[in-house]
C-alpha cells in the first residue's frame, strides 16, 4: 500500500516516469488459479499499474509469464550469476558437486546450474510433502452434497486421485557435495526432508542455494537442526533478524545488478547487458 500511495502522488506530480525497483515481487507464487480462487499476481499487477508506475526492475520472479500481466516493461533480472560466483570461490572442492532440485518442477532452473557449472545433476523425485496444485485450499464451489441431485443428462467422469511414488533420488548423489537449488526459500521443511534423503543417500555436505530468503515462522531454528550445512540467500528480501538466530544463513550481495539496472534505465542505455549469459530455463 506504501507502495501504491507513493506512485500515485508522483504520478499527480506529474512526474514523467515512475519506476518501481522490487527485489522480490510479493504474491508471484499466486499466479496461477487453483480451483475457483483468484489470481493475486494480476491483481497486483493491476493495482500498481493503476497507481501510475511505467516500469519495474524485478528479480527472478517465481514464473516468467508473470511478466505478461503488466501493460508496462519490466526487467526480470537474474541472481544466478551472484550464485554461481559463490559456489565456485566458497564452496571447497565444488567440482565433486551434483546440483539438486528437490521436485521435478525445480529441475529446469538446476538443470540451468548444472549446465554452467559442467556438474551433474539429480532430481528428488516423489517427495511426501503436498504439491502446490494439490493442496486442499477449502474452497469448494458448490459444496460437497450427498444425494445431491444432478441433472440427467450431465454425468461428469470421476477424477483419479494423484498417488505419489516413494521417493526417489534420480541421479547419484553417494560421496559429493549436494546444492539444492530454488528460488524462494520460505517454509523450510521441504528443503529438510530433501536434506535428510540425500544424506541417507550418502551425500557428505549439504548448501541450499535460493534468490529470496523469506525463512518465515520457524526457519532458522529447523535450518539449525537439520542436516543441511549452509543456507545461500540474496539480500532481496532483509534477514538480518534470521541471521543471528542461525548461522548457517549466508547472504549474497545482489545490490550491484541493481543500481547497475537502476543507471541504465535513467540514462537511456540498453539493459541487454544484464542478461548476457541467462538461459531460457534460468
Amino acid at each position: 500500500m506504501e507502495l501504491l500511495i507513493m506512485a500515485y502522488a508522483l504520478k499527480t506530480a506529474c512526474a514523467r516516469n515512475i519506476i518501481g525497483v522490487i527485489p522480490y515481487f510479493p504474491y508471484s507464487k499466486q499466479s496461477k488459479m487453483r480451483k475457483r480462487g483468484s489470481i493475486v499476481c494480476k491483481l497486483l499487477a493491476s493495482m500498481l499499474a493503476k497507481a501510475g508506475l511505467t516500469h519495474i526492475i524485478t528479480m527472478d520472479l517465481h514464473q516468467k509469464e508473470i511478466q505478461g500481466f503488466f501493460s508496462f516493461p519490466v526487467d526480470n533480472l537474474r541472481a544466478s550469476p551472484f550464485l554461481l560466483q559463490y559456489i565456485q570461490e566458497e564452496i571447497p572442492n565444488y567440482r565433486n558437486a551434483v546440483i539438486v532440485a528437490k521436485s521435478p518442477d525445480a529441475a529446469k532452473r538446476a538443470q540451468s546450474y548444472a549446465e554452467r557449472l559442467r556438474l551433474g545433476l539429480a532430481v528428488i523425485h516423489g517427495e511426501a510433502q503436498c504439491a502446490e496444485l494439490d493442496m486442499d485450499d477449502g474452497r469448494h464451489s458448490p459444496p460437497m452434497v450427498k444425494n445431491a441431485t444432478v441433472h440427467p443428462g450431465l454425468e461428469l467422469p470421476l477424477m483419479m486421485a494423484k498417488e505419489k511414488p516413494p521417493i526417489t533420488v534420480v541421479g547419484d548423489v553417494g560421496g559429493r557435495i549436494a546444492i539444492i537449488v530454488d528460488d524462494i526459500i520460505d517454509d523450510v521443511e521441504s528443503f529438510v526432508a530433501a536434506a535428510e534423503i540425500l544424506k541417507e543417500r550418502g551425500a557428505y555436505k549439504i548448501y541450499v542455494m535460493a534468490t529470496h530468503g523469506i525463512l518465515s515462522a520457524e526457519a532458522p531454528r529447523l535450518i539449525e537442526e537439520s542436516s543441511i550445512d549452509e543456507v545461500v540467500v540474496t539480500n532481496t528480501v532483509p534477514h538480518e533478524v534470521q541471521k543471528l538466530q542461525c548461522p548457517k544463513i549466508k547472504t549474497v550481495d545482489i545490490s550491484l545488478i541493481l543500481s547497475e539496472a537502476i543507471r541504465r534505465i535513467h540514462n537511456g542505455e540498453s539493459m541487454a547487458y544484464l542478461f548476457r549469459n541467462i538461459t531460457v530455463d534460468d
